[in-house]
C-alpha cells in the first residue's frame, strides 16, 4: 500500500550523489540465476519492507512460510516499517539489505538512474520470464525507466471512495464533485460551538490520502508535458480542482477543519476516523478493506469510484493506480538468493493471491488477477474495476517525481489555508520551480 510521501532532503541529495558516482559499477555478465537452487548452502538474506500493521505482518509471515517450504536453505530475516530514505542511505553507506521493498513508484526513475537497485532485466531473461506478458500494461510501465527495470511489482494499489452507510442517511455515493460537495455539507455535524463532530468529507490536501497525486485523477489533470516540463499551471483542470477544494474548505472554515483533522488518530491504526464514524466519506486505497475487517468488523460501509468533474461524467469509474515495488539493492551480499525471493513474491500466483486476500491489495500479475482463489467481495470488487478502467492513471515516470509532488502540495496548502490569493500566479510558480529543478537534474 502507498504510504505518505516523505523523502528528506538528505536522502534526495544521496540520490544525486549516487547518480554521479555509480555509473558502470554494477557487476558485468549474466546473473547466476538458479545457483541458489543447485547449491543449497544455507544462507540468510535480509529483507527490508515498510509493512507495519498487525494484519499485514501476519500476511507476510504466511507468504514467507510458503517461500521457506520451497527454499528451506534460504532464511529470510525481515525488518518492518522501512522507508525509502533508509534504503537510499544503506546503499550509500555500502551496507544494503539483500531485498528491499518500496511502497511507492514515485522514485523508480531516480532509483534506476542512480543505480540504487540492480537492473532486473538480466535476471528475468535468465529465468525466461516475459514481464510484458506477465504484468498488466500500467504496472509493466511504472517499474521501468530509460531501458532499465530496476524493480518489479509486488501487488498494486487502486484508489476510490469509502462511505459510511449509516452516516450517509440513505444517500447514494456521489458521482460528481458538485454532488460530493453538497452531500459533504448535508452530512456534516457541528456542536453548539461550531466545532466539527462528524465531517461529511474532508476536502483539504493534508487529509491522509487527499494528496494531489490521488485527487488529480478526479478532474483528469496532467502533471507534465511531453518534454517533461510541468503542465500544472497550463492545465485548467488543476485550477478547477483546487477551486472546488477551497470553496468546500471555506464552507467548513479552514481553522475548524484543521482542528478536527489534528484530532484524528494514526491513519494506519484502528483510530482512523473512518473506522470511528467521524467522517462519512473518505478517499482511500483498496487495503482499507482488510483493515476495516480487522479493526472495525461491524462498520456498515460501501466503496465506490472517485466522483469526477461535472463536465467529465464519462470518466466515472477511473482512479489512481500505483503499487508496491521490490528489488535487489546495489551491493546486496546474496544477490542470487535475493532473486529467488523477489521472483517468488512478484511472479508466484499462489504467493500473490495469499497476500492479496490477506491485505486486500490488487494482484499485480495477470494470472493472479484471474485466479479462482482470489477473493472478490463487493467492497474489493470496486477496486478491481477501478484497476481495469481505461481512464485510470498513474504518475508518469519522472526524475523529479518526488519534488514535483511536494511542490504542488505545498502550493495547495498555501491556497486552501488562505495564505495565497492568486491561484494562477501560485500555479505558475509551481511550474517554474519544477522546470528549474528539471534543468538542474538534466544538466547533472
Amino acid at each position: 500500500m502507498r504510504r505518505p510521501l516523505v523523502i528528506p532532503a538528505a536522502a534526495a541529495a544521496g540520490l544525486a550523489l549516487l547518480t554521479a558516482c555509480t555509473a558502470g559499477t554494477e557487476s558485468s555478465g549474466p546473473p547466476k540465476v538458479g545457483a541458489s537452487a543447485t547449491d543449497q548452502t544455507p544462507v540468510t538474506i535480509e529483507f527490508w519492507h515498510g509493512f507495519s500493521a498487525d494484519s499485514e505482518l501476519k500476511a507476510f509471515e504466511d507468504t514467507l512460510a510458503g517461500f521457506n517450504q520451497k527454499f528451506p536453505w534460504i532464511t529470510v530475516k525481515a525488518t518492518k516499517a522501512i522507508q525509502d530514505d533508509q534504503i537510499i542511505q544503506s546503499v550509500r553507506g555500502g551496507n544494503p539489505p539483500d531485498v528491499a521493498l518500496s511502497f511507492t513508484t514515485d522514485s523508480v526513475a531516480e532509483f534506476c538512474k542512480a543505480g540504487i537497485f540492480q537492473d532486473l532485466n538480466p535476471y528475468l531473461t535468465a529465468s525466461k520470464i516475459d514481464g510484458t506478458a506477465l504484468f498488466p500494461k500500467v504496472i509493466d510501465e511504472y517499474t521501468q525507466y530509460d531501458g532499465k527495470r530496476c524493480v518489479l511489482p509486488m501487488l498494486a494499489d487502486a484508489y476510490g471512495l469509502y462511505y459510511n452507510k449509516k452516516l450517509m442517511q440513505g444517500n447514494e455515493p456521489p458521482k460528481t464533485l458538485s454532488e460530493l460537495a453538497d452531500l459533504a455539507k448535508k452530512l456534516t455535524v457541528k456542536n453548539a460551538k461550531g466545532d466539527l463532530e462528524v465531517a461529511g468529507f474532508m476536502p483539504i490536501s493534508q487529509m491522509y490520502e487527499n494528496s494531489p497525486i490521488h485527487t488529480g485523477v478526479m478532474v483528469g489533470a496532467k502533471w507534465t508535458n511531453p518534454d517533461g516540463t510541468s503542465a500544472i499551471g497550463s492545465d485548467p483542470q488543476w485550477k478547477k480542482l483546487m477551486t472546488w477544494q477551497k470553496d468546500l474548505t471555506d464552507w467548513f472554515g479552514y481553522d475548524k477543519i484543521e482542528k478536527f483533522r489534528k484530532s484524528f488518530g494514526d491513519e494506519w491504526s484502528a483510530d482512523n476516523p473512518f473506522h470511528k464514524g467521524k467522517v462519512a466519506m473518505a478517499i482511500d486505497g483498496e487495503w482499507r478493506v482488510a483493515m476495516l475487517a480487522d479493526s472495525a468488523p461491524d462498520l456498515d460501509y460501501g466503496t465506490a469510484p472517485f466522483p469526477v468533474a461535472d463536465d467529465q461524467p464519462e470518466r466515472y469509474g477511473a482512479g489512481f493506480i500505483t503499487g508496491t515495488v521490490i528489488g535487489i539493492p546495489k551491493g546486496a551480499k546474496h544477490a542470487e538468493a535475493a532473486w529467488e525471493l523477489v521472483k517468488y513474491l512478484t511472479t508466484d500466483t499462489d504467493a500473490l493471491v495469499t497476500l492479496s486476500n490477506a491485505i486486500r491489495n490488487v494482484p499485480s500479475t495477470l494470472p493472479a488477477l484471474q485466479s479462482p482463489n482470489l477473493k472478490k467481495d463487493e467492497h474489493f470488487q470496486t477496486f478491481l474495476d477501478v484497476f481495469a478502467n481505461p481512464n485510470s492513471t498513474t504518475l508518469p515516470a519522472h526524475l523529479n517525481s518526488v519534488f514535483n509532488q511536494q511542490a504542488l502540495q505545498e502550493a495547495q496548502i498555501k491556497w486552501e489555508s488562505g495564505r495565497a490569493d492568486d491561484l494562477d500566479a501560485l500555479l505558475a510558480d509551481v511550474d517554474k520551480r519544477i522546470d528549474d529543478k528539471l534543468k538542474l537534474t538534466a544538466g547533472g
